[in-house]
């Protein structure tokens, strides 16, 4: 391929968010060896990418202990066991977890002060419906001294008026990011199109960036992240080897490699996916399959497509099928 425009994609100020240890702990509660998480840390580094999305801050209460993994809860013990004195200084590498709204999070008392921190970001995900909520979780962990995000979620199913009036609330907190969040994997390349488009517009002039979040029900993760790239987006996430709920996300191989800017080094992430990714399929299921296409195609929850992959009959597609049929 030619090494001159319009084939180059370089693009310095664009950074990549990994939340392949997050978003992967719904397929296996958190349950990740430290091992696993260390590897995947030590990418990241390796590699060049920004961001590190190490797990969620979620409430003990709700999801606890005892069936929950640490990276369901990222309390700074369990950080810093695996990530030492982390400091992105030195490293080049941001770590973030996420918080959500709603009844998840004991986001008034769990996250410490940044300066006592290895965490850099916070990046707090909402229905809009909880719009509310996440401005004050957003102001309290401005507050606390992190780089905050808002992760607006199922954004496909948010009438386009609602979408407007959640933007304009977005445009005074303290967020530097506001992800586009495809959580159904519905969307299609014009769809990405009016939604980067739509929440570019809304936030011009206020300095925030707007990322992309993609889910794999269609295959078009990846796809449609580099769209939402194409239109101006300077904050993507991937996950290695694509894992994640469901049919999983954009995978970071893929986007590196897309992405042709010389800090990224692709053969870490290889390695880490040869060696502690691919192994992980053993015991669990991720990726694009036949049921997940369907939730995505009806633009429906994947969850109903993982308690079905975890019965009886995983593969017997034409039931499934007509079992979402009747659940429309």
């Amino acid at each position: 391929m030619s090494k001159k425009a319009p084939w180059i994609t370089y693009r310095p100020e664009l950074k990549v968010l990994d939340c392949t240890i997050r978003d992967g702990g719904l397929i296996n509660d958190s349950q990740f060896s430290d091992d696993v998480v260390k590897s995947v840390y030590e990418t990241c580094i390796e590699a060049g990418i920004d961001y590190m999305e190490i797990g969620y801050m979620n409430s003990p209460r709700t999801f606890p202990r005892s069936q929950y993994g640490p990276w369901r809860h990222s309390f700074e013990e369990d950080l810093r066991r695996v990530v030492g004195d982390h400091s992105a200084k030195k490293t080049g590498l941001k770590l973030a977890a996420m918080l959500d709204a709603g009844d998840k999070s004991d986001w008034q008392t769990q996250p410490l002060p940044c300066k006592d921190s290895v965490l850099d970001m916070l990046r707090v995900a909402c229905y809009a419906s909880q719009i509310a909520e996440a401005v004050e979780m957003l102001h309290h962990c401005h507050e606390l001294g992190y780089e905050t995000a808002l992760n607006i979620m199922a954004i496909s199913t948010v009438k386009d008026a609602e979408i407007d009036q959640v933007l304009e609330i977005a445009r005074d907190t303290p967020a530097q990011v506001v992800v586009v969040v495809d959580s159904n994997g519905n969307l299609y390349r014009e769809q990405i199109d009016h939604l980067v488009r739509k929440y570019m517009k809304a936030l011009d002039g206020t300095g925030k960036e707007v990322g992309m979040h993609a889910h794999n029900n269609l295959q078009l993760a990846f796809a449609n992240t580099i769209e939402a790239i194409i239109l101006g987006s300077n904050r993507v996430d991937s996950t290695m080897m694509g894992l994640g709920r469901g049919a999983g996300n954009c995978p970071t191989e893929l986007l590196l490699g897309f992405l042709r800017n010389p800090k990224f080094k692709l053969r870490p992430v290889l390695k880490t996916i040869q060696e502690k990714i691919l192994p992980l399929r053993e015991t669990l299921d991720w990726g694009p399959s036949i049921p997940y296409h369907i939730t995505g195609q009806l633009n429906a929850h994947p969850r109903y497509a993982m308690s079905f992959r975890d019965g009886d009959t995983p593969d017997d597609y034409v039931a499934f099928h007509d079992l979402m049929q009747r659940e429309e």
